[in-house]
Parts: C-alpha cells; structure tokens; sequence
C-alpha cells in the first residue's frame, strides 16, 4: 500500500501545553504497540539473534510427537504439513538417518496446515496420539497422499480410508479431534512458527540451527556438523 504524504500543520504560534505534549506521546506509544503486535501477527517481525531464550522456547516442542532417544546429542525440529509433497519425501530419508545412528538422533514433529484442507488431517494426526498410532498414521498418510491430495488440496473424506490400515478406532478419533488440547497444540504451533518466520515446509532445526539454505544434503550436512560438535 502507498504512502500518502501527510499535510504538515500550520503554524499559530501558539505553544503546545504540556498536557498535550503527554497525551501526544501516549498515542505514539499506543501506535508502536500495536503495530509491532501486528507486525509480528503477521510474520514480518521474527527472533534476532539476541533472542536466545524465546528462540529456544519455540523450539522446546514439549507437547509435540517424539522420536528417538530423549538423551540424543542431536534433536532435530521438523515443522511439517501432512499434505505436503516434499515433507513425504524427506521422512524416509530422516528416518533412514535415525536408523544409522539410532542413540545420537532424536525427532520431534510440529504440524503446520499450510496446504487448503491440511487442518484436518493435522487434527486426525493429533487424535492418534491418544490410541499410540501417530508415527503409524503419519507415515501412511504421507505413503498415501495421492490418494487424499489433488493438486495441493486435500479431500476430507479420503483421509480416513487412507489410514484403514493403521487399526485406528476411528469414532475415538472423530470424537478427540474435537478436543479443546488438540486445538491448544494446533494453536502453539502456528504461534512458534509465526515467530520463527516460517513460511514453507519442511522446515528444520538442528539442535536449534536453522538450514544455511534448503536441501537435503544441506540437512544432512547440518546434521553431522552438530554429531561432530557433541563429540569434541
């Protein structure tokens, strides 16, 4: 949006009181506020470099699904869309990583819906952590997606049969994906991503690293750069 060149007051000569002078800079306060809350709401306004300890809250990911040793010297951070094509293809290859190393790597997924539709397949995600099947439905939702995404659009009612085979009570499933926690862990992580400025998927961090540019090879190489640091 434009700029239009404001109209600069005239001059009475008559002096401003200090009353004005206060209401004045309360505005300007009242102005600043609300323009960084919008800014940051937004997603023009992210962590800096000193923001060390809200980065590494972000980050933290407590409620969100796990994989891997709790101890491991290397915690990787995927924020991810279920519907996502490139999130389906890095999944085998972290979890091949996993597998080389399996004391040294540890997993932990956040779901973003960035995709039209994804919402619900994030919530049918969340609602499998209660029955213990989420890295279950995971992975068969993103071996599936082209059963329940056309052309970057996901159809609703393809995504419980495209996880018929996981063993899911699927009436629980309809009843937790309701739930107020679901929609409280949905809501956080929209919020950390917002403030770690993420605007595609999959994104990664590395024992809170962000990838130096995207790639597969850029993650693995970031990877092994932090397995290298945790043993000098």
């Amino acid at each position: 949006m434009s700029r239009k060149k404001r109209r600069e007051p005239s001059h009475t000569g008559k002096p401003i009181g200090s009353w004005a002078i206060a209401a004045v800079a309360v505005l300007v306060l009242i102005f600043a506020l609300a323009a960084a809350t919008f800014l940051y709401e937004a997603g023009d306004v992210g962590p800096s470099p000193d923001d060390t300890a809200p980065r590494q809250a972000a980050l933290a990911s407590e409620h969100s699904p796990s994989l891997g040793d709790p101890r491991a010297r290397v915690h990787i951070v995927e924020f991810l869309d279920p519907a996502c094509g490139t999130c389906a293809r890095f999944y085998p290859m972290v979890k091949q990583w996993m597998k080389e190393v399996p004391d040294d790597l540890r997993l932990s997924v956040r779901h973003l819906a960035f995709h039209t539709g994804a919402d619900y397949a994030v919530r049918v995600l969340e609602a499998s952590r209660a029955q213990d099947k989420y890295w279950e439905t995971l992975e068969t939702l993103l071996a599936t997606q082209e059963r329940w995404v056309r052309n970057h659009v996901v159809i609703q009612d393809q995504v419980l049969p495209a996880i018929a085979g996981v063993g899911l009570d699927i009436d629980r499933l309809l009843f937790d994906m309701t739930s107020d926690e679901i929609t409280r862990r949905i809501e956080r992580d929209k919020r950390d991503a917002v403030y770690l400025q993420i605007r595609a998927t999959p994104e990664y961090f590395v024992n809170g690293r962000s990838l130096p540019s995207f790639g597969p090879q850029q993650l693995l190489d970031l990877i092994r750069e932090e397995l290298g640091k945790s043993v000098e």
